[in-house]
């Protein structure tokens, strides 16, 4: 997120934040921009004289634009009836994306609840250029509308610049995109570079380019040494040309009058053609040569040079996939130009872009190519005679400057078999294999033919898009050797949100997944735990520990607690779930971040709902109607959870043959239609003390309906509510009882009302037990969310510890404590200490043996650790047996 406060013609953006992953907008990421238009809040696009004109003579793309017209030329009418500025900019930052490359076409403007303010989303594919573009968009705008200069060409290279430094390049987006199309999750793992991971967990694969993680370092290694490669195909009986490494021009020349002229110089180590050099025919060639090619590495090779036409065969998982014929960089003359103006020419191409990142690359006058003119006898001043060809490489590639011809079809059997054997016998998955010859369609023997050059990390262009014949879809080629048809790239993820509830229903679902045998990664308030370690502490219930866990290689189950601000922060943290949980939902955190009615928190957690896949389920609270209500926006089935079958929506639901689990006759059930099962008994779930702990016992109906929804065992699930408890060690201050020094302390981390009112109904009933509470408060909720929770918690103490949180959330210094403390009307004692340490020393040192502390506990660890120092120093034998161990999580039995 970042946050500007810039103003042009008394315009102010406040904010423009990425929400990268699935999000209350849409399903793709998008911008949203927070504008305050000022004055212009009073002009429509129509008050101001020739702007629509200008705006569509920059844009003529913009005819196409349907808007809610719903026909091409839909959003120019609106221009000329008259339109606000988020609209206009919101379509002006789409079209400009698409001017650059990104196929993006959806957007909104809304207002924001505020005279003037309103909300922008726009799409994007990369989220640089897509801010980038924003910026111009309103730069060229508000030009257009005060009629003000704009260097439309210069700024839409500029824009260009930044697209190309940020896309995926052509043989990576084509990876990208074969994923996506087969629902395999790509993320990119560094925003510049080709990085790029598929699949999750225990199922990942890496690509960089065309290179996967299949492809081991030796074959690399060996493709770059290319005396070796050379050696090695040689000896399988791979026609290879003969050749010698140098390391100075005299050695150059020497080797090359031993081979007999013409021939080949290229630097051992090179690539993409770079620094190669073909058909020297002199002495002179030869040594310069030489110079250009040790610029690239010091050691170069002189190789017999083979006449022919330039072929890229590529074989993918042992079977040639397609060839191309490639063609040298050249410009042809018209009597008028000079060689280098032809190129300028020919490189106003669209499709070339500097480097990779376009269908084909700019033509570049280095010292390579002047060479090839001087063997023409030409420099960069000549000017070509009309219809003249003039060649500015001999080498083909198409990363400097050449194009391609698909002649997959065209291929000898026995052509393709050697491509073959020589990927195979270098234990390449992936292999581009230049082979010269004058006709590929016969075999390379009869024609003095040779391979070339093999190469590990084979560029796709030429293949995905030649500038003749047919474009092959090579990545969905490389996408089914990685990941077979049939093959799972994704592992079991259950989503869990709601406003309580959340972080015990991750614990013991990523208990039952580890009672099954699975390694589990989840993600909770506490951390991000992995095969029961915290391997990050704090609150991990966002989209970026999300990441984190399902990057994780050992991974099999991922259990991610999923909190409304990350949502409204950056979207969530994956595309989508097997199983999304909605526990509850009651008014919390509302007054933050645009959410301000239950309604809205709502849509919000919602947000799980709809990321469930079509084959997995939404697991849904029956006796919340907010969260039952949920059941409309899943595109997955949907299994409910209530107290009873007797409910409305569940009784409604079963008798139509949907799934439930619910409590029948002291067991919990599950249910297909009429169809019952008991999975176990209350009394041997502890953690519901014998079902009579109500938020406890909803709690393990959500987990046991998502664990049923994930596939997971019933025995497996029954087993897992047999072990787990409501200690430190399983679930750190979700209703921790101890007994430290005679006195009972529970350490619970209720913050809102709905938790306050569940905790007060679940403690024990003991009327002659005096009880003390800790509590402090978050102070970014609304005084009245406030005010209800203190009166929630003050049935529940006979005395009461109050303090600041060491954030005070932009309240001042005890205003909160003193909120609380001014709701104390009845003369019990209510005491302010400094913070939470100081809170739990005071009520334990003013309680006795026999009397209760609760905890209301913000900084869960601290807490913790603060009642095991007080049972190290008032009972040896709990010392020895600590009531927690500071983040590591009891393992399945």
């Amino acid at each position: 997120m970042s946050e500007t406060s810039t103003s042009l013609h008394g315009v102010t953006v406040r904010r423009v934040q990425a929400l990268r992953g699935p999000n209350l907008y849409a399903y793709k990421p998008v911008l949203k921009v927070v504008m305050d238009i000022g004055p212009l809040e009073e002009r429509p696009s129509n008050s101001f004289p020739g702007f629509v004109e200008r705006l569509m003579g920059w844009l003529p793309g913009l005819h196409e634009h349907e808007c809610s017209v719903g026909r091409p030329g839909g959003f120019h009418q609106r221009l000329l009836r008259g339109t606000y500025l988020p609209h206009i900019v919101e379509h002006v930052t789409l079209a400009l994306q698409n001017l650059v490359g990104f196929d993006v076409g959806y957007g909104r403007a809304r207002g924001a609840g505020e005279p003037g303010v309103y909300n922008v989303v726009i799409a994007y594919e990369e989220e640089e250029p897509a801010r980038a573009a924003f910026d111009m968009a309103l730069r060229l705008v508000l030009a257009g509308m005060f009629d003000e200069p704009f260097d439309f060409a210069a700024e839409i290279e500029r824009l260009h610049e930044v697209a190309d430094d940020y896309r995926l390049g052509p043989s990576t987006r084509a990876l990208a995109n074969a994923a996506r199309r087969r629902k395999i999750p790509v993320r990119r793992i560094t925003p510049t570079g080709s990085l790029l991971q598929l699949g999750q967990g225990i199922h990942q694969k890496r690509i960089l380019a065309s290179q996967t993680s299949d492809t081991t370092a030796i074959a690399v290694d060996i493709c770059q040494e290319k005396p070796l490669t050379n050696r090695m195909l040689r000896t399988v009986g791979v026609p290879v040309p003969e050749g010698e490494t140098v390391r100075s021009a005299d050695e150059a020349w020497r080797v090359a009058q031993d081979l007999g002229l013409p021939v080949v110089l290229k630097p051992e180590g090179g690539n993409q053609g770079k620094g190669v050099l073909v058909n020297l025919r002199s002495e002179r060639e030869v040594r310069d040569a030489f110079e250009v090619s040790s610029q690239y590495d010091s050691r170069v090779l002189v190789e017999r040079h083979i006449e022919g036409l330039d072929y890229r065969l590529l074989v993918v998982g042992g079977k040639m996939v397609a060839a191309a014929r490639r063609d040298p960089a050249l410009v042809v003359g018209d009597g008028h130009h000079t060689v280098a103006m032809l190129v300028d020419i020919v490189n106003q191409d669209p499709r070339r872009r500097p480097g990779h990142s376009g269908t084909l690359s700019r033509i570049k006058l280095d010292d390579a190519a002047k060479v090839v003119l001087a063997q023409q006898g030409m420099t960069t001043e000549s000017v070509p005679e009309p219809g003249q060809v003039v060649r500015l490489r001999q080498n083909c590639n198409l990363s400097t400057g050449g194009t391609a011809t698909d002649v997959t079809d065209d291929v000898h059997p026995e052509n393709a078999r050697l491509a073959e054997l020589a990927a195979q016998i270098l234990d390449l998955d992936v292999a581009g294999i230049d082979m010269l010859c004058r006709d590929i369609s016969r075999p390379i023997e009869e024609q003095a033919g040779a391979i070339v050059e093999v190469n590990a990390a084979p560029g796709l262009r030429m293949h995905l898009e030649p500038a003749v014949g047919t474009p092959r879809d090579v990545g969905a080629a490389i996408i089914d050797m990685l990941y077979p048809p049939g093959a799972p790239s994704r592992i079991p993820l259950v989503a869990v949100t709601g406003t309580n509830g959340k972080t015990t229903v991750t614990r013991l679902v990523a208990h039952m997944f580890e009672t099954a045998r699975r390694v589990v990664g989840f993600t909770c308030t506490d951390g991000t735990y992995i095969a029961g370690k915290r391997i990050i502490q704090g609150d991990c219930s966002g989209p970026r520990s999300a990441q984190a866990v399902l990057l994780h290689p050992k991974v099999e189950a991922a259990v991610l607690e999923v909190a409304r601000g990350g949502i409204l922060r950056e979207g969530l943290g994956f595309d989508w779930c097997s199983v999304g949980v909605v526990t509850n939902l009651s008014p919390d955190h509302l007054g933050q971040g645009g959410v301000n009615t239950l309604e809205e928190l709502a849509r919000v957690k919602q947000v799980v709902v709809e990321s469930v896949a079509e084959s997995g389920a939404a697991v849904l609270n029956a006796d919340d109607p907010h969260v039952a209500e949920m059941a409309a926006a899943s595109r997955g089935r949907v299994v409910y959870f209530g107290r009873s079958a007797d409910g409305p929506v569940m009784a409604s639901h079963l008798a139509d043959g949907g799934a439930g689990v619910f409590v029948e006759d002291g067991a919990v059930v599950t249910a297909r239609g009429s169809h019952r099962q008991r999975l176990v008994d209350l009394e041997r779930v502890p953690l519901t003390a014998g079902g009579t702990i109500r938020f406890q016992l909803e709690n393990v109906l959500a987990a046991s309906a998502a664990a049923w929804a994930a596939g997971i065992n019933p025995a497996m699930i029954a087993r897992a509510l047999n072990t787990f408890r409501s200690d430190p060690l399983m679930t750190p201050g979700r209703f921790n009882m101890m007994s430290v020094g005679g006195r009972q302390i529970i350490v619970d981390y209720g913050h809102n009302t709905a938790a306050m009112r569940a905790l007060a109904e679940a403690l024990p009933r003991d009327g002659s037990r005096k009880t003390l509470m800790v509590v402090g408060l978050p102070g970014d909720r609304r005084d009245e969310d406030l005010l209800t929770t203190f009166q929630a918690a003050l049935p529940m103490a006979d005395e009461y510890v109050v303090h600041d949180l060491k954030n005070l959330r932009g309240r001042a210094k005890d205003e909160v404590p003193r909120m609380f403390m001014s709701c104390v009307t009845d003369g019990r004692p209510c005491h302010l200490v400094e913070d939470q340490s100081a809170g739990v020393t005071r009520a334990f040192h003013r309680t006795q043996p026999g009397d209760r502390i609760i905890v209301i506990a913000d900084e869960v660890d601290e807490a913790l650790d603060l009642v095991n120092a007080l049972a190290c120093e008032h009972d040896e034998e709990l010392c020895s047996t600590p009531v927690w161990s500071g983040g590591a999580v009891a393992s399945a039995p």
